[in-house]
């Protein structure tokens, strides 16, 4: 063997052992690092909690995940799947009728003001309502008298707060009922969540704490709601299927809060459940375009690297 052959193969080896230190010192960025460093640049005021949940391996990630947040009406997802739970195990009945009246109404309750107001068009003083309508009305149209009517058929606050402890949820907690729940100021721990604990109560939900029925009767009504349209799943591709549940609050005080909570199936893996949480920092009425666009980011930045 020549010596200048021999020289080459050395420089060769040189090469490639460069390479391998190069690979080591060097490590590319990860996907969950990259979430997670987008998130956090997508904070430009307020505080924006997102939890990244993937059902295949039950990994988490996001922003602010074990910080408290008002739930808004995100706690109508899980009050939708109490109603479905409560009647799958054989307590209530889904086609069981509860009575609404004027009295029961308070602002924004589109499903069960029409009711009533057209059976006091007839002459009548209340209406009858099945549980199955309220669920479905609480959930797609997030109808605040809708879930009046079925927290307290329920039990009220404490009994929704105790469907969370018994599937694992020791964080979210109801309080109060629509609207009062929707004024919580700084410190105040009544009606909050964590994005980490309802990404993985709703993944809880979704993996078989419901029965086969109730799931896919959940789901279904996740998919025809309507209020999330400008939110997470503006920003998804169009062949994803997503199902949310939002919450919106503000008023007099009380800084805005743009939320929603999402069922995501990409094609060909495991779903994704995104929690998202935006208490903009800012007192208003209703959340502007630009607050409901950062959600559509987080919609594109999980697309992007998940």
């Amino acid at each position: 063997m020549s010596r200048s052959y021999r020289d080459r193969c050395a420089f060769l080896l040189l090469l490639v052992a460069a390479a391998l230190v190069s690979c080591r010192t060097t490590p590319s960025v990860s996907q969950p690092a990259i979430l997670t460093s987008e998130l956090a640049a997508l904070e430009r005021g307020g505080r924006l909690g997102v939890a990244v949940l993937d059902t295949g391996d039950g990994t988490i990630r996001g922003h602010r995940l074990d910080e408290r947040f008002a739930m808004c009406s995100t706690f109508k997802l899980v009050l939708a799947a109490m109603v479905l739970d409560d009647a799958a195990h054989g307590r209530r009945p889904l086609d069981g009728r509860l009575r609404a009246g004027p009295g029961d109404l308070v602002a924004h309750s589109p499903v069960v003001k029409s009711a009533v107001d057209a059976a006091l068009a007839r002459g009548a003083t209340d209406v009858e309502l099945t549980r199955a309508g309220l669920a479905e009305a609480a959930q797609t149209t997030s109808d605040n008298a809708a879930a009046n009517l079925l927290l307290r058929d329920l039990g009220g606050p404490p009994a929704f707060t105790a469907f969370c402890r018994a599937h694992g949820d020791a964080m979210t907690r109801l309080d109060r009922v629509e609207p009062e729940m929707n004024d919580v100021r700084p410190g105040d721990v009544r009606d909050t969540t964590t994005p980490r604990a309802m990404a993985q109560c709703v993944a809880r939900l979704f993996g078989g704490a419901l029965a086969p029925e109730a799931r896919q009767t959940l789901r279904r009504w996740m998919i025809a709601t309507a209020t999330g349209a400008a939110r997470v799943r503006r920003g998804l591709p169009t062949d994803w299927v997503a199902g949310d549940k939002t919450g919106t609050g503000g008023g007099e005080g009380v800084t805005v809060r743009c939320n929603d909570v999402v069922w995501i199936e990409p094609p060909g893996r495991a779903p994704i459940v995104v929690a998202v949480y935006y208490d903009t920092g800012v007192v208003a009425d209703w959340p502007s375009d630009a607050d409901q666009e950062v959600l559509a980011e987080v919609g594109r930045i999980v697309a992007r690297t998940r």
